[in-house]
């Protein structure tokens, strides 16, 4: 393996202990703070499904929003060094996570839908393409065992 190596540093603190522990499934609060060095604190919890808190960020979440995020950034960046100029990005990406009683639950896939603008006069097609080595390159993408689909939107702006 070549090339530089780089480490990711996040304390996560349970802060759902209401009194007694964990006396049952029922007998605690899901919540706890993500922490990272030099930026404010996330809250957590689980999914409500699994007595979690839902004004609360759970792991199935930020990972469909790691996997949305790595794949805008490669391809925002492929964009600027590629000549097209992106005005606008959103992306409303789902998770798919199938329970099962051996292995608790995994994810069995994730499709990103980005909307893209961009400028006049720029290429739509090649727009569209610079999708697919995004998703080469995305770090998180090529971490996971499970397809992540990219099903892109291309505008051009009329201004």
């Amino acid at each position: 393996m070549s090339g530089k190596t780089h480490t990711y540093v996040c304390t996560t603190t349970w802060t759902g202990n209401t009194g007694k522990g964990t006396p049952s499934y029922t007998g605690y609060s899901r919540d706890h703070l993500y922490a990272f060095p030099g930026k404010p604190d996330l809250p957590g919890s689980s999914d409500p499904a699994f007595r979690g808190d839902a004004r609360r960020y759970n792991p199935e979440e930020l990972l469909v929003a790691a996997l949305s995020s790595c794949h805008m950034l490669w391809y925002l960046h492929l964009c600027a060094v590629g000549g097209i100029s992106v005005l606008a990005y959103r992306d409303e990406a789902t998770g798919t996570l199938q329970e099962d009683a051996e292995r608790g639950g995994f994810f069995t896939s994730v499709v990103l839908r980005p909307k893209v603008t961009i400028a006049r006069g720029g290429d739509p097609d090649k727009a569209r393409a610079l999708h697919q080595p995004a998703h080469q390159k995305c770090f998180i993408a090529n971490s996971v065992n499970f397809p992540v689909t990219c099903e892109p939107e291309i505008t051009v702006s009329s201004e």
